[in-house]
């Protein structure tokens, strides 16, 4: 067999025989250029890959920055049309809606309300947009009830699995009606899929899709969110539906059920801390998969960036790069419409 010497790159066999060994290999003569990295590199982002959460505060007067996300905001309903303007401009994949209520109680009445907030918001942004756009509207309880859970209560405080689909169904078809694209729901409810598949179809709105979020763990890392969500737990926690972030593998099962349940696009959150999962899940599902780069991850790069620990944009774009490295199509982001306006930008530089 020949022997070949692997910190040179070349065979001794050869060598000995006098023939010109072969230059040392070099990989980086790969790396030498910006012109020639970018024209090798494996992985890359385009604005359409990228989805925007947004938060719309019921009655709200004027937007209020979430003082645990700088830079994000609660919108009103005229500021929320405005961004999404922009996010149409930077010709982003989507955007998708959380709403704030006013009004909170045990049922969380006002989720499948069609005078609601997020009622209101889809059916004013779909007049907006049309279908050159896709709305994408979260499908859950948690900013909607009075305890903060993201289901119906038993009489025992623990959250009903069966009770609750009761709950998504109609939302579902509420969020329909006003105009959403897409429906997420994120509430990690046994059967959400298929009840919501079937509550969709029954209404007439086969063409609605669903995208789960069927790898949604246990995280501390949506602490910020609640408070843009206005919609922190009275008690208790979430660990008895979402998923213990110790297990790699029932993320696959929670994947399998929901993608033989009907899903459309399958959702893996939080982003950072979970890549292994989004490769395992991209690996293994005929479907789209998406990557939720979460508040937490958003405001510990926004703290230490503003400390000048780091450098923001080249953390914010190795972030959502590596989200596309591992598997995920689509990136759901605070940062996606800077990201997709920098990109933009680039492109025009060229």
């Amino acid at each position: 067999m020949t022997e070949v010497d692997s910190s040179l790159g070349v065979n001794r066999e050869f060598t000995a025989m006098g023939v010109v060994p072969l230059p040392r290999l070099r990989p980086r003569r790969l790396r030498c250029t910006p012109a020639i990295r970018r024209l090798v590199a494996e992985t890359r982002v385009d604005p359409a890959d990228l989805v925007l959460p947004l938060f719309v505060k019921e009655g709200a007067a004027a937007p209020r920055e979430v003082a645990s996300m700088p830079g994000v905001v609660q919108h009103t309903l005229e500021s929320l049309r405005r961004t999404v303007e922009q996010a149409v401009a930077a010709e982003l994949g989507g955007v998708i809606l959380f709403g704030v209520p006013l009004h909170r109680d045990a049922l969380g009445s006002s989720a499948d309300s069609p005078d609601g907030i997020v009622a209101t918001a889809l059916r004013r942004l779909r007049s907006d947009v049309g279908d050159d756009f896709v709305l994408i509207s979260d499908l859950c309880l948690d900013e909607f009830t009075d305890h903060g859970h993201c289901g119906l209560l038993d009489r025992r405080g623990r959250v009903d699995n069966d009770q609750t689909l009761h709950r998504y169904a109609s939302i579902a078809v509420s969020q329909a009606e006003a105009g959403a694209h897409l429906v997420a729901p994120s509430g990690m409810m046994d059967g959400q899929v298929a009840v919501i598949r079937q509550a969709l179809d029954v209404a007439g709105h086969h063409d609605v899709a669903i995208m789960a979020y069927a790898a949604k763990y246990e995280s501390a890392l949506y602490g910020p969110f609640r408070d843009a969500g206005e919609c922190r737990l009275e008690g208790g926690d979430r660990a008895s539906y979402q998923q213990d972030p110790a297990n790699g593998r029932e993320a696959l099962r929670e994947v399998a059920f929901d993608v033989a349940e009907g899903a459309d696009i399958i959702l893996v959150k939080p982003a950072m801390s979970y890549l292994d999962v989004v490769r395992r899940v991209a690996d293994t599902v005929p479907v789209p998969v998406g990557a939720y780069q979460v508040s937490g991850e958003y405001a510990m790069v926004e703290a230490a960036a503003a400390r000048g620990w780091i450098a923001r944009e080249r953390v914010i774009d190795e972030l959502v790069l590596s989200a596309r490295r591992a598997g995920a199509d689509i990136v759901v982001t605070y940062w996606a419409l800077e990201v997709a306006q920098r990109l933009r930008g680039q492109a025009g530089l060229r």
